[in-house]
């Protein structure tokens, strides 16, 4: 019995391993994000993107000019770099989340102030 347990324990360990060795953690963005939660989970407001983006790596989502965009953070700026902004594309069947440019969308509709400054983590930057 305790060599099963410890058979399946290991089994987890090592599917959870696997699961992250397929992602990476990329260089953080910026240290602080505003949020309209504590916990970072409600939509801030709904944007349309004034141009295109290509995203340059796995952390930003691409855009096409006239995309609505939902916006879930917004990264605080950092000395010498742009402020970037969380979120999805609104027709995006895979929900993908990631930054773009906040200089390249114009605010729609605002459904809730993001006035709670947090720290960002790791995994606010990891890619899968």
């Amino acid at each position: 019995m305790v060599r099963l347990v410890y058979s399946v324990v290991l089994l987890s360990v090592l599917g959870f391993a696997s699961q992250v060795v397929n992602g990476i953690f990329m260089d953080k963005l910026s240290e602080k994000k505003l949020c309209a939660d504590e916990e970072c989970v409600y939509t801030i407001s709904l944007v349309k993107a004034e141009e295109d983006f290509n995203a340059p790596d796995c952390r930003f989502i691409n855009i096409k000019k006239g995309e609505m965009i939902y916006v879930y953070s917004k990264l605080m700026k950092k000395m010498g770099s742009g402020e970037y902004w969380a979120g999805s594309v609104y027709n995006d069947q895979l929900g993908t989340v990631g930054y773009f440019p906040s200089n390249i969308v114009d605010e729609q509709q605002v459904f809730k102030e993001a006035n709670k400054e947090m720290n960002t983590t790791d995994i606010d930057f990891f890619c899968e």
